[in-house]
């Protein structure tokens, strides 16, 4: 994957090697870091792999919001149960259960086991006696992509730095 800044160097988005190289096959993005290990081959030429890139003309995007689906939150949550901790069987809970008047929102939703959810069942959290690893969240666009392709490369560290500008 590679890393897909905006003309002003923030964060855009995230696309694969096989586009960032035709965005500066067809000059209309700046290789910014390159993976010096790795190079893209064609029969008679070698070209950088790319990791960073940049667009020429600046891309007005008015906000950029996490859309809110079951598999989003598993990435929110490290596809972890947010109870116990485990891996297997999940599925999602909601913490005030709607039959409460709980809504299916960023903060009332949790990655949860079978296991976990059947015992909570549907109860809040302190009739059932559970606590949650972490409390959940709305995560912001660079938050998410950052979780969404972790371990991301060492070359996108300075660009994934929200306090840092590169004006």
């Amino acid at each position: 994957m590679v890393l897909v800044l905006n003309q002003d160097y923030s964060l855009l988005t995230v696309c694969t090697v096989q586009r960032a190289f035709l965005l500066i096959f067809l000059k209309k993005a700046d290789l910014i870091e390159s993976i010096k290990q790795k190079r893209l081959r064609s029969i008679s030429e070698s070209f950088p792999f790319p990791s960073v890139v940049r667009v020429k003309q600046y891309v007005n995007i008015p906000y950029k919001e996490v859309v809110m689906s079951r598999q989003n939150i598993f990435k929110r949550d490290d596809s972890k149960c947010q109870y116990c901790g485990t891996s297997k069987d999940l599925t999602l809970d909601h913490i005030v259960p709607r039959s409460k008047g709980g809504k299916s929102t960023w903060t009332n939703l949790v990655t949860a086991c079978k296991r976990c959810n059947s015992i909570k069942g549907d109860f809040t959290l302190e009739k059932a006696g559970m606590k949650l690893k972490k409390k959940p969240m709305k995560p912001s666009y660079l938050s998410f992509l950052r979780m969404s392709h972790t371990p991301y490369q060492e070359e996108w560290i300075p660009y994934l730095d929200a306090k840092k500008t590169m004006a």
